[in-house]
């Protein structure tokens, strides 16, 4: 398993450490009796680039049969933000893995400003960038037959009951999910030969008391690891936002440069 904190089971605590949705998975993929080895990559804050440079050829090495790459939301948290250097990283991760056998797992995620609630000039620019990388990881999840799971629908992102007290990660009930949703894909792809994860979670729910500590270390941590980097960026954008709407113009411009910048970085990758 390649990513950041959302493969490396980030919100679903059991016996002290992080589970999440990638071992229920793996419990899942092999027939009774049998074992599936399993090595998980991921690590909170992983950026693409940490995927493709340090994660990538662990995992090359392991010579995997099935290999998620679920990477995406932390660049958007970012000033150096390059969505074609983004999609360069994403494809050479794929096309590596794919030219060695693996068959690749792959999601499009929500927004981290619309899961937070930031208001719309900050919430819009984090929006933006999170849908050009989810029509990356659209464009080449289809060229490498990618088993591609979309959680950024309504349905995962309206239903508090999926999400950790942060906002941010899954809670057990979301990681189950996430783990069921994947199965369901690979079985239909005959690849998934043990018994889908249980929806339902096993672990007693976070008390109120233990959901707010949480939700005040956990989104301190966050505000604190990101402001030095993330925040001046995200007030200039906030900035161009409030102008264009000041001057009538609205989102347009900024859409379409968005819009530019994606389909350069489409023309980058899927073109060679």
């Amino acid at each position: 398993m390649l990513g950041d904190s959302l493969s490396e089971g980030v919100g679903d605590r059991v016996d002290g450490a992080w589970r999440g949705w990638a071992p229920l998975l793996a419990d899942g993929l092999a027939a009774e009796g049998r074992r599936t080895a399993f090595l998980n990559l991921a690590v909170s804050g992983a950026l693409s680039g940490d995927v493709a440079n340090r994660q990538a050829p662990r995992a090359l090495a392991f010579r995997p049969h099935l290999a998620s790459v679920v990477v995406g939301v932390n660049d958007t948290l970012r000033r150096t933000f390059d969505i074609e250097l983004l999609a360069r990283r994403l494809d050479g991760v794929l096309a590596d893995l794919h030219e060695a056998g693996a068959v690749l797992l792959t999601a499009c995620l929500p927004d981290a400003g619309r899961m937070l609630g930031l208001p719309p000039p900050l919430a819009r620019p984090l929006a933006r960038r999170q849908r050009s990388v989810n029509a990356v990881v659209h464009a080449l999840s289809a060229r490498y037959g990618a088993v591609h799971l979309h959680l950024a629908d309504d349905t995962w992102t309206e239903d508090r009951a999926l999400w950790s007290a942060d906002r941010l990660h899954p809670g057990e009930r979301g990681h189950r999910a996430v783990a069921e949703g994947f199965h369901r894909l690979l079985a239909d792809r005959g690849l998934a030969d043990g018994a889908a994860p249980a929806r339902e979670p096993l672990q007693p729910p976070p008390t109120r008391a233990e959901a707010l500590l949480r939700l005040a270390t956990a989104g301190t941590g966050w505000l604190l690891r990101r402001s030095h980097d993330l925040l001046p960026q995200l007030l200039l954008l906030a900035g161009a936002e409030l102008r264009h709407w000041a001057d009538g113009t609205g989102p347009a411009p900024l859409d379409a440069r968005a819009e530019d910048a994606l389909a350069a970085a489409l023309a980058a990758t899927m073109g060679r």
